[in-house]
């Protein structure tokens, strides 16, 4: 059946190109993509689409698969294809963190990928070792904004671009890093490299792509849109947008796309979330795609060219899925056996360190407790508020999915209570969000939030949003217009959880780490060993308490100022 429905997709695929070609005037170039794949290439199970009963996902095997039946309609003449990866391919999975990106790197040659772009997480275990890894690399690597420090020499290892012959069409492939990688890395990583700003090196690199007769120009970015496209772009560029406004961060996709003509296609990443439909910015018609991250997916677009102006003409996805973003399942997608049997074994092999001991917990971390709050969701709180030394933190309840029982702790004890690829993210908000928040997970007959920095009492016989009776962050009464920085997840931060708030928040106020929640609680966990983590009085629930007098002044006092 599996097979068969493979064979179905592939004529589908083939009825569409030729289709496109009744007139001869069209060629087909498919364009098969990925992005923070983060070591994600092994099997998985897919919780993120159901936790109870999740599918699997086949990893690099059902890629392979994948990959091999698109490009098997490919004839050099009138239709032909790219494999392309945005950066960030191996570090976080253990697949790719454990063998330091060799197992990623020897699928990506043994799938032939053409090409891949620099990430900043490429630098987490330094330039040395991304220079060595590289040498074996059978694509080519592209960026045109990381040089050498004290000069304007793109580093040995990359391209600022290329320009490639595809059925007569000449396309160029622009490579670039965020240059937020400066802020990302450690010190010592980078000492030898420089960030350009991309915005300054682009426009004159499409000037020279063009004068050597490129047809086709494509941006291929470590870089993405912001988490809701239409919202920031309004906030930087629609009515009453400030020109001049304070920028934490570089430039995104968005931003290159709409502010440097002459760009056709964007591929982007950086950012763990994936589109289905590419956002097209409406000044300069720039399409921008982007998919989802850790090996989930794999992104796929057909071109439709213009034969005789060798312009783009439209664009078309698999017409069984809808979107651009194929999920490789395994019963969908039966993994190649080569890649897959390759794939299988050097996973045993990664997975060896997994029960290595990472630390001790004199208590069992258990998920049985007091309302919201239980031993093992204070700790995992008390873990990502120390990281990213903030004020405030906080998880959802169903983001904690096990228990650590009394003794030594192991990086699979990590990944089994926590085995959601949620990354590190920072807010800083006002106290009236902060209060928001809380006031939201109590509201109704909602159960609360695993909370770091606080102690809160409400009282659920009071009117929604005005259950909060006491508030103290850090020890301190709540301030109303205080700004605070508040830690948690990239997953809560898109409205998850009920908490459609948070997708309200300016994204200047957000800071995206690159840190998965995992590697924040083993940093923890080491410098914290052993563990005495209890229950204490940050979260409790009264149904006879009143408001303190200190809360009830302060919400006086911002109410008499409406």
């Amino acid at each position: 059946m599996v097979r068969a429905m493979k064979k179905i997709i592939g004529l589908i695929i083939v009825g569409l190109i030729a289709i496109f070609n009744l007139t001869g005037e069209e060629l087909i170039l498919d364009i098969m993509f990925t992005n923070d794949i983060h070591g994600g290439m092994d099997r998985v199970e897919a919780t993120f689409i159901n936790p109870d009963f999740p599918p699997i996902l086949g990893g690099g095997g059902s890629h392979a698969a994948y990959i091999n039946m698109v490009r098997e309609n490919s004839d050099g003449k009138t239709r032909d294809n790219l494999l392309l990866d945005m950066g960030d391919f191996f570090m976080g999975r253990p697949l790719g963190t454990k063998t330091e990106g060799r197992a990623i790197l020897d699928y990506l040659n043994m799938i032939e990928y053409d090409y891949m772009i620099i990430g900043n997480y490429e630098y987490d275990l330094g330039e040395e070792h991304l220079i060595e890894l590289l040498k074996d690399a059978e694509f080519t690597t592209l960026t045109a904004n990381v040089v050498r420090k004290g000069t304007n020499k793109i580093v040995p290892y990359a391209k600022p671009y290329d320009i490639i012959d595809k059925m007569g069409v000449k396309i160029a492939l622009i490579g670039l890093t965020t240059s937020d990688t400066a802020m990302m890395s450690f010190p010592e990583h980078i000492k030898d490299v420089e960030f350009l700003p991309p915005e300054d090196v682009l426009p004159g690199y499409i000037e020279e792509v063009r004068a050597k007769g490129a047809d086709i120009v494509m941006v291929l970015g470590h870089m993405g849109l912001p988490y809701e496209p239409l919202e920031g772009f309004e906030e930087r560029y629609g009515e009453g947008a400030d020109p001049d406004r304070e920028r934490r961060w570089g430039y995104d996709a968005q931003e290159l796309a709409h502010e440097i003509e002459g760009i056709d296609v964007f591929f982007g990443g950086h950012m763990h979330r994936g589109f289905e439909e590419p956002w097209v910015d409406p000044v300069t018609h720039t399409l921008v795609f982007q998919g989802w991250a850790y090996g989930s997916s794999i992104g796929h677009v057909m071109f439709r060219i213009d034969k005789d102006t060798k312009t783009i003409a439209g664009y078309e996805v698999p017409s069984k899925y809808g979107g651009v973003l194929i999920t490789t399942f395994e019963e969908e997608w039966i993994p190649d056996p080569e890649v897959g049997a390759e794939i299988a074994r050097q996973t045993a092999i990664a997975e060896e360190g997994m029960d290595d001991v990472i630390g001790i917990t004199n208590v069992y971390l258990s998920r049985s407790g007091v309302d919201a709050q239980n031993r093992i969701g204070n700790m995992v709180c008390d873990a990502i508020r120390e990281f990213a030394d903030a004020d405030f933190s906080f998880v959802n309840l169903g983001g904690i999915r096990g228990e650590i029982t009394q003794g030594a702790i192991t990086y699979r004890d990590i990944y089994n209570i926590m085995p959601f690829d949620n990354m590190l993210t920072v807010l800083e908000v006002d106290g009236v969000t902060l209060k928001n928040i809380l006031e939201t997970r109590v509201a109704g007959t909602r159960a609360g939030l695993y909370v770091s920095g606080i102690t809160m009492v409400f009282n659920r016989q009071r009117d929604d949003f005005d259950r909060v009776t006491k508030l103290l962050v850090g020890g301190e009464p709540w301030q109303a217009d205080k700004i605070y920085r508040i830690a948690t997840s990239d997953f809560l931060v898109e409205g998850n959880a009920g908490l459609t708030l948070l997708t309200r928040i300016p994204e200047s106020q957000i800071i995206r780490y690159e840190t998965n929640l995992r590697d924040a609680i083993v940093d923890y966990i080491e410098k914290n060993s052993p563990l005495e983590t209890r229950i204490d009085d940050r979260w409790r629930r009264d149904d006879a308490s009143t408001l303190t007098e200190e809360l009830r002044q302060e919400l006086e006092r911002i109410s008499d100022r409406r």
